[in-house]
């Protein structure tokens, strides 16, 4: 049997903001619903964060999610199973008071599960982890060392694996701890990777910079093989723009209803520069931030001659010019500067 495995769907996210919502329900409509009705995919399992925020949502966001997600299982025939992710409580102590239970107990083919439990489906003997509080920890720790299922759905805080690309969580549980099951899959962390056999999947769509160049989607899981298939969403909403005059203008037209990075690398022709920017507001870009170096300004604010006034940029200049190597230099200290001027912006 196959199940479509999906988690972090934090409906309602980015407060409330409507451009994220149509993003979201772009990917379940041309995506994530057509390739269930292709595949034949009757069932559901949501590993947790159905919604965004722990204590309300927006009615707006509310009767989009319903209507986009929600009601098209009914539509489609497909049941969903649910387990409460920590952004779904209202306390952080319990689970018992949550939004997927009080916001969606009117759809009969959603079940929700706020405790520990082992259930089966398509014959596979899954145990479900909804967050881990104080409230479930024993029982929670009771089920995952007698349970006799070889698969566990999850929503976990694991140490030592990443939160985001690059960042590893170290904090959580030992992962040790779910050493005798074949296969574990989680929610949480949004960023899709797999050691020994825990898989967090990851959320289906970027939601901040964090999220860029981070590929997103859903699985499609195989209770008889235990094998996962990961489907692309093909869809991005964050767009980094380099801008450069001594090269060949950016193409903005595909900007549109995306949050946009410019940043700038040499900009010599001011007027040029100012066109090109009304050229990528036209496009109705959500949000343009620009990144751009300002530190040869730095050193006016200050007089002691005996002060090195020589910034970063200079010095990196400086070094590649010494190097003896055969590779175009010029080439390299744009390479450089463009690192650089990126590395200023933490967001």
């Amino acid at each position: 049997m196959k199940i479509a495995l999906i988690t972090d769907t934090h409906f309602g996210g980015r407060n409330d903001s409507g451009s994220f919502d149509s993003f979201f329900k772009k990917f379940y409509d041309e995506v994530f619903f057509p390739e269930l009705k292709k595949r034949d995919v009757k069932n559901i399992f949501h590993l947790g964060d159905c919604f965004d925020r722990r204590k309300y949502i927006n009615f707006d966001s509310l009767r989009s999610c319903r209507e986009y997600f929600f009601d098209k299982t009914i539509d489609e025939n497909i049941c969903v199973d649910m387990i409460v992710g920590n952004h779904d409580t209202y306390y952080k102590n319990t689970n018992n008071v949550n939004s997927p239970e009080l916001l969606l107990n009117d759809y009969f083919n959603v079940a929700v599960y706020k405790k520990p439990d082992t259930i089966t489906i398509g014959g596979r003997d899954i145990l479900v982890l909804p967050w881990i509080c104080t409230d479930n920890y024993e029982e929670s720790i009771k089920h995952i060392k007698e349970t006799k299922a070889k698969v566990c759905f999850g929503h976990l805080e694991l140490e030592g694996f990443q939160m985001w690309k690059g960042q590893e969580n170290k904090e959580g549980f030992d992962p040790k701890l779910f050493q005798n099951f074949d296969l574990v899959c989680s929610g949480h962390f949004h960023h899709r990777h797999t050691k020994g056999n825990i898989t967090y999947l990851g959320n289906p769509y970027e939601m901040f910079w964090n999220d860029f160049e981070d590929q997103r989607g859903f699985h499609i899981f195989d209770t008889e093989t235990l094998e996962l298939e990961f489907i692309k969403n093909p869809f991005t909403m964050f767009e980094k723009v380099y801008y450069d005059d001594t090269q060949t203008t950016p193409n903005v037209d595909n900007y549109k209803d995306k949050v946009v990075k410019l940043i700038v690398v040499n900009k010599n022709d001011h007027t040029a520069y100012d066109k090109f920017l009304d050229k990528l507001y036209k496009v109705n870009p959500i949000e343009v931030k620009i990144v751009e170096d300002f530190s040869e300004f730095e050193s006016d604010l200050l007089d002691d001659e005996d002060i090195d006034l020589t910034d970063t940029l200079t010095l990196v200049s400086q070094y590649v010019d010494a190097l003896e190597t055969d590779v175009d230099k010029e080439r390299l200290k744009t390479l450089m500067k463009t690192l650089y001027v990126e590395s200023q912006d933490y967001e």
